[in-house]
């Protein structure tokens, strides 16, 4: 589960923000890294399969991880290019599927490779077109999924979603939030699946996310509240998600704000475990 927001600087008043919790185990361990530029040839072995490299040096990359996989919950490049996933479910069950690219790997490519928020977008579709999605998106347990994308950067911002190899685009104009569930209308209407308990699990902390975006201007601090806030469902089911069900185990275990700005480097607030708990880090990239 996970909770995305972006807001550009018509409704900023500054740099565009993107934010993201990241829900996951409460018993896995997710870090914050730096990824450096590499100029390695030949394939790039990701969590599950191999790809071919990108032909020119990557961009340096700050972002979390489950410390078992190689892609990433969330992050930021050097070109101010911030993109994070979600786990969506649609009419097409992602079971059957072999191991291919996950989300996070999907994440992470988009911001190796990708100098805009456009160009990640072209990166994700032209990877789950050509090599596809599949795979476990968690370590202890195969749980395939498919994955929805916010992307943005100092000047737009995108959200993308999928259902096994179709892809969806949606340019975002001032604000926009996703959530663990398909919302671009047409998409969803065609798409959506039709036994996933979101008006219980997924709307109410999409709709708080909404209202938290509509004060202006949005700021680094607002965001920051937001997700640590328990707005949303009950059961846990909320913004910063405390979920310790017999059925189901899921806790916020890494957050991000990111200012992205033109002709300076993006500035990231980070922090690991709740945010509800712990104070966010400022890091410059």
């Amino acid at each position: 589960m996970c909770d995305l927001l972006c807001a550009l600087p018509v409704s900023t008043g500054g740099p565009t923000l993107f934010a993201k919790n990241s829900d996951r185990p409460p018993d896995e361990t997710q870090v914050f890294e730096l990824f450096p530029i590499r100029t390695d040839v030949g394939v790039t072995r990701v969590t599950w399969v191999e790809v071919e490299a990108h032909p020119a040096p990557t961009l340096a990359v700050f972002g979390s991880r489950p410390t078992w996989g190689w892609g990433l919950e969330q992050g930021v490049n050097e070109a101010g290019v911030a993109a994070g996933n979600a786990t969506i479910y649609t009419t097409l069950d992602p079971r059957p599927f072999p191991d291919a690219l996950t989300g996070m790997d999907l994440v992470r490519l988009a911001l190796e490779r990708a100098t805009t928020a456009e160009a990640a977008v072209d990166v994700i579709d032209e990877l789950v077109t050509r090599v596809g999605q599949g795979g476990s998106g968690h370590g202890s347990i195969r749980r395939p999924y498919w994955s929805s994308f916010l992307v943005a950067d100092p000047v737009r911002a995108f959200v993308v979603e999928t259902s096994g190899p179709t892809v969806a685009v949606e340019e975002v104009a001032d604000v926009r939030a996703t959530s663990n569930r398909t919302t671009i209308p047409a998409f969803d209407r065609v798409h959506r699946h039709p036994r996933q308990p979101v008006d219980a699990r997924v709307d109410p902390r999409l709709e708080a996310s909404t209202c938290a975006l509509a004060a202006r201007p949005v700021t680094v601090e607002a965001l920051q509240a937001h997700l640590a806030s328990h707005e949303g469902g009950e059961d846990g089911w909320t913004v910063c998600m405390h979920v310790d069900l017999p059925d189901h185990h899921e806790a916020t275990t890494a957050s991000m704000v990111a200012e992205l700005r033109n002709g300076s480097g993006p500035v990231i607030h980070h922090l690991v475990g709740h945010p509800c708990r712990a104070p966010f880090q400022r890091f410059e990239l």
